[in-house]
């Protein structure tokens, strides 16, 4: 007698991503009440299991879904609005003064809307975000039904959504305690950046860390400007005086970290810090190249990210794979640095241990939540394909993505999405430039 489940899933190739360095060939995933409960050989699925849907992939890989280990998915809306501005007069000229004129609970829903559907379309089934109005990005991730962990901002100086830096913490912990039982949605507390958070809110984002067992998301070492004036102000460099407070630990996701000292590097491997590499917003802003090879070598946990729309301009991780897989080997000169196996892991488990869910989604094991995608090799100009993972880093875009589950949910299939009220955004995106251009000539 076969057992039931509810979804069988038949791929040419199963990349399971843990243990790394392996595809499966000819094999299926089988999914009970949206968890993976087996991966085994399709003949061997086929005879065992009676499933209420079957889905044949015969020219695809399927892989863990990506996950975007750092985006601020509202920007979306700044998409194209600051381009070729070093990041200090980006921010201090043209993001920040828009966000004064524009934030609100509606700004943020509608990027963030329109920034999920990108990423689901490229296959991402996680985002780890960092925006205000957290519980406006929570409606967004939920409506699309992508999983995102929501960072709980901090900052030193007011916005339309807050006037403290406490105000900051108090509200986006009063969202988390409304949002924490929907399953999709984790947490973070997002201090913006060192040079932006005084040693007090760090040291008590540091205390609620603790106590509330939630990672501590911020900018680290983007800029060497950032770095310079940061020793200028408080006598140390960024990442020392984050040491110094408390900070540094497994629940760091330290993002960028462009311009790391050796000993740095050492400290972040033996305090278990994550690093979330972001390609191509670096390369556009002219931050530099974060040191991926040393880091890796010094066993830190590396992620990928696409930072947000109006720094990259794409939210895009197939891309971003691509590039930071190149980008290590041409600092290296090294055809090895990097490999595609590597950036996949970085891309999924990475990013998933990153925000401390490696023991839920990241990989295709039993047990963890089935939030997959498919990627579509069998095009004639993905041939030949010797090595699938190979072919998904290296000759695959985002246009190769047909289908994307989170927790067996399909919510991309064969290209489509499946709920209808997300397939035209045209109008939504027309009414936010409107009102930025028109915010600007005022």
């Amino acid at each position: 007698m076969r057992l039931p489940a509810d979804t069988l899933i038949n791929a040419r190739w199963v990349i399971p991503v843990e243990p790394q360095g392996i595809a499966l060939e000819h094999h299926s995933v089988v999914v009970v009440a949206g968890r993976i409960v087996a991966l085994l050989p399709t003949a061997q699925a086929l005879a065992q299991y009676d499933a209420a849907e079957s889905v044949d992939l015969p020219t695809h890989a399927l892989i863990p879904g990506l996950v975007n280990a750092h985006s601020h998915a509202a920007m979306s809306l700044l998409r194209g609005y600051a381009d070729e501005l070093p990041l200090s007069r980006w921010l201090r000229e043209r993001i920040w003064p828009a966000e004064a004129r524009l934030m609100s609970d509606e700004f943020v829903h509608d990027g963030t809307l329109i920034a999920a559907t990108e990423m689901l379309r490229g296959g991402v089934t996680c985002v780890n975000d960092m925006y205000f109005y957290p519980e406006a990005a929570a409606r967004a991730y939920l409506s699309v039904g992508l999983r995102a962990s929501i960072g709980l901002v901090v900052i030193d100086f007011p916005t339309r959504y807050a006037s403290s830096a406490d105000d900051y913490l108090d509200k986006g912990l009063a969202a988390r305690d409304r949002l924490r039982d929907e399953p999709t949605l984790g947490f973070c507390l997002a201090p913006h950046a060192p040079y932006t958070v005084s040693d007090a809110s760090l040291i008590r984002v540091a205390a609620l860390a603790e106590e509330l067992d939630l990672p501590i998301h911020t900018h680290v070492h983007e800029t060497r400007n950032e770095i310079a004036e940061h020793e200028v102000a408080h006598g140390s460099r960024p990442y020392e005086r984050l040491r110094a407070l408390g900070l540094s630990s497994s629940r760091l996701i330290a993002v960028h970290s462009v311009h790391l000292q050796a000993h740095e590097i050492a400290q972040m491997a033996n305090d278990g810090v994550s690093v979330v590499h972001c390609p191509s917003s670096n390369l556009k802003l002219a931050s530099g190249i974060a040191p991926v090879n040393s880091l890796i070598a010094a066993g830190v946990n590396l992620a990928l990210g696409t930072d947000g729309a109006a720094s990259n301009n794409r939210l895009d991780l197939m891309g971003e794979m691509r590039l930071a897989s190149l980008l290590a080997k041409g600092v290296a000169e090294d055809p090895q640095a990097l490999s595609a196996h590597q950036s996949l892991r970085a891309a999924t488990l990475g990013g998933a241990r990153a925000i401390g869910q490696d023991a839920a989604i990241g990989s295709i094991t039993p047990g963890k939540w089935a939030d997959l995608t498919s990627i579509n090799l069998g095009a004639w100009d993905m041939q030949p394909c010797h090595d699938p993972v190979a072919q998904i880093v290296y000759v695959a875009g985002r246009d190769q993505v047909d289908d994307v589950w989170v927790a067996g949910v399909r919510r991309l299939a064969r290209g489509a999405l499946t709920t209808d009220r997300l397939t035209s955004l045209d109008n939504l995106v027309c009414i936010w430039g409107n009102r930025l251009v028109s915010s600007t000539s005022v």
